[in-house]
């Protein structure tokens, strides 16, 4: 994706202030156990909810009450989500810092969560599956931060998958001392949230200022579904666009108003600027662990690899990074990759055939081949044309690839992404362009169109590239025209 879009000083003038007002994490209270919490831990109070009534759980709006039907006793929390809420209840607990605990608790029904925020390190979560029958036990482990004091441990359900119910919570840890050492992770399978179905996601510059708007984007271009940009390294640490640290849920809240609109996200790895966190961590467990802390911080159902630049050639990351992806789909199965790479009219370069083989040697299950088909530095190219081209040769490629594939599946496993407007090399990605290459997608049924970039389509403007699409338009013409794409 082009250099020019993300100027890294405009984000300078961001007040710490601002950045805690737009994280979305999650409101919840905290808790530790009677007879298993530290001795100076203030317990999990009403854990098996034998009161009869809530309190001090805290449930979103009115959606928990205590009722019948417990996993032991009489009562148990039942609560029930809806189209735009989660239905979460939680409590608040003093905790020790620099100590291991683990939260569990019996659960009821499809994709019901347990999770704890607020612990100073890996805020973590689990949830069952879709099945929903029977009382199933949740568990997972946290260490507290140096100077973590409260914990907030939390239950919910999914956007319209059912009421679900808790019961017997516990919260156990040693006596103190030295923490429990956290093992080289070996991935629990924790299957990822049901999905929705993606067929446009262009790409948002989430480090453009100020932040977008995820909700104003969809009503203004009539689309449900975006591709953030970008998480790149700091170090061997996972940020968005070296200014957040995604481990603090960073934009949730934009996140969960998209989902909650029945849309969702996938988070992209990468792009043309910055160091892309295969390269920056030199090991794949390391590697994994990062990849791992973002899908955790935003419950992803998709996630997407920008590979370009000097990343794309670069042996050592390319094998490492999809070493880590196989990983990541073994510790979060169903959950949907996409490998975005550079293209000619001609198909994959190389370098990108390369990364696509790798990644199968890898065990990795490549949902999406999306192509950024843009910038091909030739005099006279029809982009609109050009973008057929490059689908119809990947297509080709992959068949050589996949080869037991029927040609419907190849199909669904092509994605095209280019640059409205004008692109970098003077050459223009037209309406018309945008037409000719949302008809030929409905004929073959790609798997995805998206596009560089939403906010340019916002703005329909004339100027520097990074916020102009510096074409005749009118605001989300080409996001209009885009969702017109049914699948």
């Amino acid at each position: 994706m082009p250099t020019e879009r993300r100027p890294q000083h405009r984000r300078r003038a961001l007040t710490a202030a601002t950045a805690v007002a737009a994280l979305g994490l999650a409101g919840a209270l905290t808790a530790a156990l009677p007879g298993h919490a530290h001795a100076d831990d203030a317990g999990i109070q009403n854990a098996g909810f034998e009161s009869g009534t809530l309190s001090p759980w805290s449930c979103d709006g009115s959606t928990g009450s205590v009722a019948s039907g417990a996993h032991t006793g009489s009562y148990a929390l039942h609560a029930t989500p809806t189209a735009s809420d989660t239905a979460q209840c939680a409590q608040t607990v003093a905790v020790q810092p620099r100590t291991t605990y683990t939260l569990a608790a019996w659960v009821q029904g499809s994709y019901a969560y347990l999770g704890a925020s607020g612990t100073g390190g890996t805020d973590p979560s689990t949830w069952t599956s879709g099945s929903g029958s029977g009382w199933q036990q949740l568990s997972t482990t946290f260490t507290t931060g140096a100077s973590t004091s409260s914990v907030s441990v939390y239950v919910h359900g999914w956007y319209g998958q059912g009421a679900y119910a808790a019961d017997d919570f516990t919260l156990a840890t040693g006596t103190g001392g030295t923490p429990t050492p956290t093992p080289t992770p070996t991935p629990t399978p924790t299957p990822v949230p049901p999905s929705v179905p993606v067929h446009v996601a262009p790409y948002v510059d989430m480090g453009a200022w100020p932040t977008p708007t995820l909700s104003d984007l969809s009503s203004g271009g009539g689309l449900k579904d975006f591709t953030l940009a970008f998480v790149t390294s700091v170090g061997c640490k996972a940020s968005w666009f070296n200014a957040y640290d995604p481990r603090t849920a960073w934009g949730k809240d934009q996140i969960d108003a998209v989902r909650a609109a029945g849309g969702d996200v996938k988070i992209s790895f990468g792009g043309e600027s910055g160091i892309e966190l295969a390269q920056a961590c030199t090991d794949v467990t390391s590697l994994f662990n990062e990849y791992n802390a973002v899908v955790d911080a935003y419950d992803l159902s998709y996630v997407d690899f920008d590979i370009e630049g000097a990343a794309v050639a670069d042996q050592a990351s390319v094998d490492r990074r999809s070493q880590a992806i196989a990983m990541l789909q073994k510790a979060h199965p169903g959950l949907k990759v996409s490998l975005t790479l550079p293209v000619l009219p001609e198909g994959l370069t190389s370098d990108g055939i390369n990364v696509v083989k790798s990644a199968i040697n890898a065990g990795v299950d490549i949902d999406l081949v999306n192509v950024m088909a843009m910038d091909y530095y030739r005099s006279g190219v029809d982009y609109g044309t050009a973008a057929t081209q490059a689908a119809q040769a990947t297509h080709d490629q992959l068949a050589a690839l996949y080869p037991d594939r029927t040609d419907a599946q190849l199909w669904s496993m092509v994605g095209v992404t280019p640059m409205i407007g004008q692109n970098d090399d003077g050459n223009v990605f037209s309406l018309d362009d945008a037409r000719q290459l949302v008809s030929f997608a409905q004929s073959k049924h790609l798997g995805m169109l998206a596009f560089w970039e939403e906010t340019r389509d916002a703005n329909a403007c004339t100027g520097a590239l990074y916020k102009c699409t510096d074409v005749t338009q009118n605001p989300y013409d080409f996001s209009k025209i885009f969702a017109q794409y049914t699948g």
